[in-house]
């Protein structure tokens, strides 16, 4: 096959921040819902309590996970602007310094001085800036920051999350709330973990046992302080 008629390859770290916010978000709204559920339940809540307390963990969450996804990929968003307007100014007063500096970096990788140079002068008369912002800053549109992008995926993700727990109270009663939500949570989040590793390509069972187990852990917890507050009260 020749090499114009070639389909790109398709790598799977091209999908790496939509999928970390997909399921940290996920995570995130599968364990606190979980938790907040059987810790309420522990303390000898009502049922109309737990479910309204899941309802606005849901919603807390997801508009926490939003606006906290927002805020950290902005400043990395201001960041990157910030190196980028630099490196712009840096190539109109000096392009000759930045064109070594480029080629340098490609000696630092492996190639020979003289073709580091030629390289170095064909990308930066193709692109200067797009150049540096890849081979020197790190900056890529596979991974440049997207605040809007990932403040969506969070809550959204977060949302689905948060509702497979609430939707245990519905079809348990209250005798058998904390172990069906305990029970099917780490499922979900074990379920979870299979579907990240497999998109990601990474060992599904070490995925699997890792957000399996913390979620385990912090039901255990959060059930341990609702049953001493609810004997206490």
């Amino acid at each position: 096959m020749k090499p114009d008629q070639m389909l790109p390859e398709s790598h799977r770290s091209e999908h790496i921040n939509w999928l970390r916010a997909a399921v940290l978000g996920a995570n995130d709204g599968i364990v606190s819902t979980a938790s907040l559920i059987v810790g309420v339940a522990a303390a000898n809540s009502s049922h109309q309590n737990i479910l309204l307390t899941g309802i606005a963990g849901l919603v807390a969450g997801a508009m926490s996970m939003a606006a906290g996804e927002y805020v950290s990929v902005s400043s990395q968003a201001d960041t990157e602007k910030a190196d980028l307007d630099r490196e712009r100014a840096e190539l109109a007063s000096n392009v000759e310094f930045e064109r070594a500096e480029l080629a340098q970096i490609y000696v630092g990788r492996g190639l020979e001085p003289d073709l580091a140079t030629k390289v170095a002068e064909q990308l930066m008369a193709h692109d200067a800036l797009g150049s540096h912002a890849r081979d020197e800053l790190g900056i890529t549109q596979t991974f440049s920051a997207r605040p809007v992008q990932a403040a969506l995926a969070s809550a959204a993700a977060f949302t689905v999350g948060a509702a497979l727990p609430l939707l245990m109270i519905l079809v348990s009663s209250a005798k058998n709330l904390i172990a069906v939500v305990s029970i099917s949570s780490i499922f979900f989040l074990v379920f979870l973990g299979l579907l990240a590793a497999r998109v990601g390509g990474a060992n599904p069972w070490n995925s699997a046992l890792r957000i399996g187990f913390w979620g385990a852990l912090a039901m255990a917890i959060t059930a341990g302080i609702g049953s001493l507050f609810g004997t206490v009260v």
